[in-house]
This record gives C-alpha cells, sequence and structure tokens, in this order.
C-alpha cells in the first residue's frame, strides 16, 4: 500500500525534492489564453552551483510569489513541471524523480535581465 501524500512528515515531505530548480524559473503567463511560459531566467536567490535556494527558509517571506510546495496544493499547480518529484508522487509515476535534469548550467539569473526583455527568454524546457 502507497502512502498518502498527506502522511509525510515535515522532513519526508522535504526529503523528496530533487533540487532540479525548474519551480525557481520565471514563467510568464499570457494574460488573454491563462498560457504559462518558461523561460531560461531562474530567481536570483537560487545558487545555480549548489542547486538550492540560498533564503530557503525565508523565501516566501523575501519573495512573496515564491509558493511552498505542500501535500495539500501540489494538485492545484498546473505549471509544474512533469520531471518534478513531487509532482511525479503525486500522479503516482513509477519513474526515478532522481533521473530529472537539472537547470544548472542552463540559465541566466532574472539580475542579469532587464523586466522587458523577459519575453525574449521563453525557451521550450524539452524535459520539463
Amino acid at each position: 500500500m502507497k502512502k498518502k501524500l498527506t502522511d509525510y512528515s515535515s522532513e519526508e515531505w522535504e526529503n523528496i525534492c530533487n533540487h532540479c530548480g525548474k519551480c525557481c524559473l520565471l514563467k510568464l503567463q499570457d494574460e488573454d489564453t491563462g498560457n504559462i511560459y518558461y523561460t531560461d531566467i531562474v530567481c536570483k536567490y537560487y545558487d545555480m552551483e549548489n542547486e538550492r535556494c540560498s533564503i530557503y527558509e525565508k523565501r516566501c517571506e523575501v519573495v512573496p510569489e515564491c509558493l511552498k510546495l505542500t501535500p495539500d496544493n501540489i494538485d492545484k499547480i498546473e505549471w509544474m513541471p512533469k520531471s518534478c518529484a513531487y509532482r511525479r508522487l503525486f500522479e503516482k509515476d513509477s519513474g526515478s524523480p532522481s533521473s530529472t535534469s537539472s537547470i544548472k548550467g542552463r540559465c541566466i539569473s532574472e539580475q542579469n535581465v532587464k523586466e522587458d526583455e523577459l519575453e525574449d527568454h521563453i525557451i521550450d524546457w524539452e524535459d520539463l
């Protein structure tokens, strides 16, 4: 019998993450269609070398748009990458979440991009 998402302790839940960084990518939403587009721009607090958020414990305070994934909201976040370990667990995918490729070396910090250039950074992440 598989464990229910709500049965995970806080520590177990945190350990599910494979630190791919894809949820830290900036996303743009088309106001007319509602479609979400990924960019190759990552949050300025994402430490690409160590593949971790540099302000993880305070991330939602410092960046109000930062979303804390929980067992109660993972099924409501449509933009979560298909390769996300949390999403795969929720969807009961038998594939290995650890095989997910990271964004390391494939994106740039938001500190290096002007706001009017965001749309120029929309890309199709084939492995999302």
